[in-house]
């Protein structure tokens, strides 16, 4: 009965939330309760015309499931983003609290607020306010998700607030300095193969497509982005992901307009259950 539970569990993870497991953003829902992922992102930002040099970042982290309803996630970058040397340049944590699901056989709807502080030793550079590397914050938002079958509906709305030294000294900063925005993202998953589960471990192809949004609130700049992606999920616990994020418009000075995502991820179901004596 237990490798049964375990078998219909996995089951679940691959038909339910395969199509809202997103690659830039994060759905209401969690990771699997009692359960650890560890996730390796490689991100590349080409050449562009104010920036001759390609430029990359790496993210490893760890996703804890703590409950149904609670996540946390943490994480460090290393990158040459804002210097030609490839360093250390910051850590962050994350967690998540879905406080409303609505289940039905085919289809949920979930709501989650989450949190996120992050430390960034990056010198101060343009308007953008990214707590993945470039700024250290403070952000705070509400997640909700929409999954009908195969397809699946995600919004986010979030405010983030810069915490650097330089907001409270009398330095007049020509341009001024931004220090706190409004983000949003609108993301849709398609579920598009298998077309017909049969086991587990068949393999996921879903689709996806991002708008991501900022609009900082102290001398109102803003960018809109696209961002399309494919998923592939293997045995339904493992996740390669491939991203490509551009800027579609904006008045917004940014490090690139431009990225490309990799990532893999793999989730331990149940590792931190406890077993019965």
């Amino acid at each position: 009965m237990k490798y049964l539970m375990i078998i219909i569990g996995l089951f679940l993870v691959g038909v339910v939330q395969a199509q809202e497991l997103y690659v830039f953003s994060d759905p209401a829902s969690n990771v699997p309760a009692k359960s650890v992922t560890a996730k390796a992102s490689a991100m590349v930002m080409p050449a562009q015309a104010w920036n001759s040099r390609a430029m990359q970042r790496y993210a490893p982290e760890v996703m804890v499931g703590l409950n149904k309803k609670w996540m946390v996630r943490g994480g460090a970058t290393f990158a040459d983003v804002h210097t030609t040397r490839f360093k250390w340049e910051s850590v962050y944590a994350y967690a998540k609290y879905r406080f409303l699901s609505k289940d039905e056989l085919h289809s949920h709807f979930r709501m989650g607020a989450f949190g996120e502080v992050a430390y960034s030793n990056s010198p101060f550079h343009n308007e953008e306010i990214n707590l993945l590397g470039d700024k250290s914050g403070a952000q705070l938002g509400i997640i909700a998700t929409q999954l009908w079958h195969k397809f699946a509906l995600s919004g986010t709305v979030s405010h983030t607030q810069v915490l650097d030294k330089s907001r409270n000294d009398k330095v007049q900063y020509i341009p001024s300095r931004q220090y706190q925005s409004m983000n949003y993202s609108l993301s849709a998953g398609y579920l598009l193969l298998p077309f017909n589960y049969t086991s587990y471990k068949q393999t996921n192809l879903n689709l996806y497509t991002e708008i991501l949004a900022q609009q900082t609130l102290d001398r109102q700049r803003w960018y809109v982005d696209i961002a399309p992606a494919v998923q592939l999920i293997f045995n339904s616990n493992s996740k390669l992901n491939l991203g490509y994020r551009f800027q579609v418009g904006g008045n917004m000075l940014r490090m690139s307009e431009e990225t490309w995502v990799l990532s893999y991820e793999r989730t331990f179901l149940n590792l931190l259950k406890k077993k019965r004596k």
